[in-house]
This record gives C-alpha cells, structure tokens and sequence, in this order.
C-alpha cells in the first residue's frame, strides 16, 4: 500500500485522448455522484446512511467498495495538496455567515465565481506564467472545462466517470454537502449563491490539473486500494455475530406476550416512534391507567412552518417529503399581544447584531474586551462551574426583552378535505380509532442542550430535524374541530364530545413534558403529576447509562444539567444503540423492556385489509429508521472516514458543519463521544435494522412486490424483516430471496 502512496511524476504512454472521445460528459457528471450520500448542514442535521450511493449493492459488497472509496487512511501526496485548495475554495463559497469577510462573486454561481477570482491565488498558479495564462482562458461552462480537463490529464473514455467519481470521494464530506444543496436543499434555484455538481467538479479538476497534472496515477492507485480492500476481514461477520446475539431473544420475548383486550384508559398518550421515546413510554404506563402509542413525529403532516414574527420558516416533515402547506404560527390573542412580541424580538435581534458587528470587525473587538472583558470572565467562570445559575439568568434576561408567549397555527392554507384526509390517516394508521380516552396528547419531541455543534442531531428526523410541537399542534386543531369530526363520522369515526387533544413536547434530553394548554382539570393534573414521576424514574435509568448513580432525583437533577452545560460533550446518547424498528399494538411491547433501542409504531393489521397503512410505515418511517441506523452503524465502525471525530477538537466552518482542524474535510457522520463511552469503548452496538411485523406474511407480501426500495433494503441485506404471525405467533424471517423461514 505505501508503494501506492508515493506516486510520482511519470510521463503517461496512453494515446492523447481526442475532443469526441469526451461526449456526453453529462451522463459521466451525472453517474459520478451516485456513490456520493448527502450530508445536511447544522442547522438541520438529518441522519443519512454514508454508504446510501452503494445500497444497490448487496451490503458485503458495499462493505468492500466504502473501505476502497472512504476508508483509505493515506491519500497519494499530491492529492492531498489537491484537496486543501480545494477546501479553501470550497468552505468560502458555501459560508453561511461565519465569514468576517464573505466571498466575492458568489451569486454568480461556484464555478463562475472561482474562474474569475483564481487567477489572483499564487498557490495555485505559483506565478507560471503559463499556468496564468491557462486560468485566464479557463471556459465559461463548467461541461466546458471538464472536457478540457480530461484531455489535458489525458483520463481515458472508459475511465472518465470513475475519474470523476474519485474526484468526489477522496474528498467526501464537502461532496455530500454539494449534494444536499443541489439534490435536497429544496429551494436551491433560490439560493443566493448557487452551485451545481459540474460546477464543483470543474473546480475540483482544475485545481488538481494546476497542482497534479499526473493526476491520472489516481487510477492506480484506486485499483491497488481496491485490491487491499478484498483481502481485508470483512466487517459484516462481526455485525452478523452481534445481531444473532440480540435478534432471536428480542422476538421468542415478542412471541410470548398476550394480546391484553382494549379498554378506555385515562388518558392517551401519542410519541413519536424515536427509541427515546421507549423507555420513558414504559415508565409512565407504570405510573398510572395510561396507553402509549407511537407514530412518527411529524404526525403525517407535510408542513413548512413559518414564524409571523421573525417571517423564518422551515420544512417540518421527512426530507424525502416536499412540504405541501405553509402554515404560519402567531402569538395567541390579539394584535396587541402580536405587536407586544415582535417588539421584544426586534429588541433581542438588535443586541445580537450589534454584539456581532463589534466582535468581528477589525477594531472594535479591541474596545469589547476592554468593556465587556470582566463581565465576559465573570459569565464564562459561571457557565463553567454554575451552568444551572447562568441558564436562570440567561433565561430571566431573554424573557425580560422578549417573553415567551403561546403560539397558535393559522390553518387556512389546508383545506376542510385535507384536514379530514390527514386526521383519519393518522388516527387509522395508528391504530387509534376507538376506545378514545378523555384526553389524547400528542407528544412532539426535541432536545436541548448548550454549545453543541450536534445540536439538532437530537431533534426529530421525522420533522426535518427539527422540535415537533408545531405539528402536535396542527393535527390537535385538526382534530380537535368540529366541522373535521363532523366529516370522520361519514368515515366510520366518531370522535367522542368528551375527548380532548392537546400537543405537548418531550424534551429527550431531560425527559420533561410540556402540554400546551392552559386548561387545569382534575385529570390534566394528575396526568402533569405522573408525567413528572414518569420523568424522574426514566432520568434514572439514563443517568446510569451515562454511568452517574443516584436516586431518582439526584439523576433527574443530573439530566437537567447536562442540558445546560456549554462543556458537556455527551449531553444524551441520542438514539445510539438503535436496533429494531416494531410495527406492532402497544400491547405486543407494553410488558417487555426494550432498553431504548427499538423504534414503536403502532399498527392494528386487523383495520388495514388491504396494507395501504403498512405500505406507508415501511416505505417512509422505516426507511428513516434505517438511514438514523446506518449512521450509527457506520460512525461506529469507523468515526473518521465515517463519522465526526472527536467533540473536543472539531471546528465549525461556514456555520455549516464540521472539520477536524483548520482544513480537514467536511466531517458527515455522528462525533465519537455520540457512539463511544471512552475513545476506545464503544456504546453503540454496529448492527443492521431488525424491523419486526405484527401481521400475516401474505400481507406484507403483497407490499414487497410492489415497493422497490423494500426490494432493495431488504433483497441487499441493509435490513432484515421479520414477521410475527398473528395466527400461531411465531417469527420468520425474509430471505434474502424473498422467501420465509422460521425463527428458531
């Protein structure tokens, strides 16, 4: 592997290539992202499986070409003077504000933006003359400048798409962040500072001719990493070893549970179906007449919220959804409480603009520590070691300038028809659909913490990593409508008068629900206490995960400080551990402890005949089971080519992600601290998606020859299915062939 690592110049002996050996360079553009994954920026990280590029491959196979691609621990030298220039440019173009000085040029697209401003870097044309001159001619297309480039570096037709492919996965994360922003980012055409694959690629290509022009050697040396790659142990006989260990006990457990009849309990509780939300599930139904479900917390409403106060807004759904509505959230009451509010954030965004502008300007930085030096030794000395006091102070301050005030979503962009289609479906696929309780809460989650680059991460992958309470509240109106329940009757649901639905969030990291209404009766009372008991006894058990022991309130009190502490690099364990995905009646799960490591989606086969409930489970919550799954999964097996690296040496650029030192890629996958207790012992335990069934298999069946993203998780290994048998109560797995077998 070393003789690979150190190439050197050499005169090629194939042919110069000719300008018609070049056409169409679309289609070697297009094929040479394929292998690329996006990645998401900070504000909205979105798990995603790093291999997702290879999933048409069975996954020991994929295995074999990430190691080749992403997993090379030396790149050839020249390359990697390649790849610092290339970041240079690169986290310039895509800054999101963190830049003192921005980019010049930018709305003009990366490609056009970079060809007029390169001639001015010495460190790619080292004053050559001719190196100037060729800068100076570069072609206004970027199509135009990789046919140039391929000539000039001479890359053979057959080998210009893999060419091109090594371009992009030698330099991985900013490439996954290119391919969110032209295949993801939704309203890119809008973008102020466009980019499109071909225009990264012939920046990429012609900084590596100017700093490489033997960059053709990359051929070889891909095929001599290739090579190695084959010989090396697979790592899919050690995943198999530890789901063989997990799998079989988990379903003979399922096996033997009785189905407990349905009744009318207190109160009905829907989580989204985040393995976080087990555990505290579990400890609430211990503390009183409650049922838990679970459905997925964007409760099947794709919605773009926007604030009316700030006008900012985002995608409140699953990414691979496009939000259908806008649905704008005021302050509750009057116009005065309206203007009242948007005082207090104008008030709170002027100091925020005026703090920045005097922290990063060329001289007044000097002035602010002068004035604000002892005050800022003061407040980081008590965000140190009283993060508990400074979060109270913070908190009084912000809500002296701007209170926080309760928010209502305006639902006239969603029509009386669409509103019924979206509450019968919700409440039929999951299973909820008589016996209602008095009160139904529909619980959205998030978390918090401080200084943590991570932050949404922990949040709601169904909601576009986001907090979910905005949708609670849109199916709770929905629901909770009289002209809607007036037309679900027509649907076979009759919503009782006395049932009421209210949105609440849980915030995983410190297990506490909030219910947004300002009702007290004696039952919201008594469910507010044993939401709270619930909290302590599953704070409990998390803390002894995070290895702190103590009682119930000395580990509620711990969890409440982790949220809140700026150097806390482990504030939860997200969703680490994630094993199984359950479509199921609570009922299945209500008496086993499934240690936070399954996804719950309820599911009543008996009232899906024709499994159009289960089509959508399996094609959409599912299928981000398994991206959140495989992100663990591989950031585990290896947390530099696939993961984040370490918390403590991270830097945020661009305000857009994460590079390990000052010019690193861009990290795409989950820190260590997320998956590993020390820096050499894991938490995590690397396994594939186990998604287990409650229903017929002739059923799921017929779902599977229908959905061919089913066909390829399933038919390649990414996941493995198992059915539950309702009629003998006994598991089977699906074959990679599609045919079942007993579990046993």
């Amino acid at each position: 592997m070393k003789n690979a690592l150190n190439l050197t110049a050499k005169t090629t002996n194939v042919m110069p290539l000719k300008a018609s050996e070049l056409w169409p360079i679309d289609d070697a553009i297009k094929d040479s992202w394929q292998r690329i994954a996006p990645f998401w920026p900070l504000k909205n990280l979105i798990a995603v499986n790093p291999l997702q590029g290879l999933e048409d491959l069975p996954i020991e196979d994929a295995l074999v070409e990430g190691a080749a691609y992403f997993q090379q621990a030396s790149l050839p030298k020249p390359l990697e003077t390649v790849n610092r220039e290339t970041i240079k440019w690169v986290k310039a173009f895509c800054d999101e504000g963190q830049a003192t000085i921005p980019m010049p040029l930018r709305n003009r697209g990366l490609y056009t933006a970079w060809r007029q401003l390169a001639r001015f870097d010495t460190r790619l044309h080292g004053n050559d003359a001719k190196k100037q001159a060729w800068l100076a001619a570069l072609p206004e297309a970027p199509e135009a400048m990789l046919a140039e480039g391929l000539l000039k570096l001479n890359i053979p037709r057959a080998e210009q798409t893999h060419f091109f492919t090594l371009l992009l996965t030698t330099l991985p994360g900013w490439a996954a962040h290119i391919k969110y922003r032209t295949e993801w980012a939704g309203g890119e055409s809008a973008h102020p500072h466009p980019v499109t694959q071909a225009d990264y690629l012939a920046m990429r290509l012609a900084i590596t001719y100017l700093l490489w022009p033997q960059a053709a050697d990359l051929l070889d040396w891909h095929r001599k990493a290739y090579a190695t790659a084959k010989q090396q142990r697979n790592p899919i006989e050690a995943i198999t070893q530890t789901e063989n260990a997990y799998r079989l006990p988990l379903l003979n457990q399922l096996a033997a549970q009785t189905m407990r009849q349905p009744h009318t309990p207190a109160a009905q509780l829907v989580f989204c179906i985040d393995v976080r939300s087990e555990p505290f599930r579990r400890a609430l139904e211990a503390k009183g007449d409650y049922e838990t479900l679970g459905f997925a917390g964007f409760f099947g409403i794709p919605v773009r919220i926007e604030d009316s106060v700030t006008a900012e807004s985002y995608a409140s759904c699953p990414v691979f959804l496009k939000p259908k509505h806008t649905i704008k959230e005021s302050p509750a009451g009057s116009q005065e409480a309206y203007q009242k509010d948007y005082a207090g954030y104008a008030r709170l965004t002027a100091f925020k603009r005026f703090y920045q502008s005097m922290k990063y300007t060329f001289t007044t930085p000097f002035a602010l520590v002068e004035t604000l030096g002892l005050a800022s030794g003061v407040w980081m000395g008590l965000r140190s070691f009283a993060p508990t006091l400074a979060m109270q102070i913070k908190t009084a301050i912000t809500q002296t300038i701007r209170p926080q005030v309760e928010v209502t979503p305006a639902l006239e962009n969603i029509t009386l028809m669409e509103q019924c289609a979206y509450a019968e479906g919700a409440l039929r696929m999951m299973g909820l659909t008589r016996n209602f309780a008095p009160l139904v809460i529909l619980c959205g989650h998030g978390s918090t913490t401080q200084n943590n680059a991570y932050a949404t991460a922990l949040d709601c992958g169904a909601c576009g990593g986001r907090h979910g309470a905005s949708n609670a509240r849109l199916l709770a109106a929905m629901l909770n409508s009289a002209k809607v329940r007036d037309q679900l009757i027509d649907k076979g649901l009759v919503l009782p008068e006395s049932t009421r639905f209210i949105a609440a969030e849980h915030n995983t990291t410190t297990d506490e629900v909030t219910l947004y209404t300002h009702e007290m009766t004696a039952q919201l009372s008594q469910l507010k206490d044993d939401l709270e008991a619930a909290r302590k006894a599953n704070s409990q058990w998390r803390a002894q995960e995070m290895g702190f022991q103590g009682n119930e309130a000395a580990s509620a009190a711990h969890t409440a400080l982790r949220s809140v502490d700026w150097a806390q690099v482990r504030p939860e364990w997200g969703l680490a551990r994630n094993a199984a995905f359950i479509v199921a009646p609570r009922a299945l799960t209500r008496e086993i402890s499934l240690e936070g490591r399954a996804f719950l989606h309820s599911y009543d086969w008996q009232q899906d005949p024709e499994g159009a409930a289960l089509t959508v489970i399996l094609t959409a919550p599912m299928v981000v089971a398994q991206w959140i799954n495989t992100q663990y999964l591989f950031s585990t097996l290896d947390n530099v080519a696939y993961g984040g690296g370490s918390k403590i040496t991270k830097n945020i650029t661009g305000k857009i992600g994460i590079m390990q030192g000052n010019a690193s890629d861009l990290m795409h996958g989950l820190p260590l601290q997320s998956v590993y207790y020390t820096d050499t012992e894991a938490y995590h335990q690397a396994m594939r998606l186990l998604t287990v069934v409650y229903a017929p298999r002739a059923l799921i069946d017929g779902i599977l020859r229908q959905q061919e993203v089913l066909k390829k998780l399933f038919g390649n290994g990414w996941v493995t299915l198992a059915c539950l048998e309702p009629s003998e109560k006994q598991p089977y797995f699906l074959q990679r062939d599609f045919t079942w077998q007993k579990a046993d």
